[in-house]
């Protein structure tokens, strides 16, 4: 499984546009979080325990453009 890092480090925001603010209440995250686009990283499904939230459309299209931004790709 692909997975993109999430961090709720204010100083993450920082770093540009393969950085995604996710906000807390919209994302049904517990807190505000930023997808880190550019650690993105593969894992083991079964390392994966519990379900935090779920993103809106809108996130994930600001995730797949992080994502696109990391990737250098248009």
């Amino acid at each position: 499984m692909i997975v993109v890092p999430i961090s709720t480090s204010s100083s993450q925001a920082k770093r540009g546009p393969t950085v995604v603010e996710l906000p807390g209440r919209s994302s049904s995250l517990p807190n505000t979080s930023f997808a880190v686009c550019h650690q993105v990283t593969t894992l083991d499904r079964a390392k994966l325990t519990k379900r935090l939230g779920t993103l809106s459309s809108e996130s994930l299209r600001e995730v797949e453009e992080g994502l696109k931004a990391a990737m250098d790709l248009d």
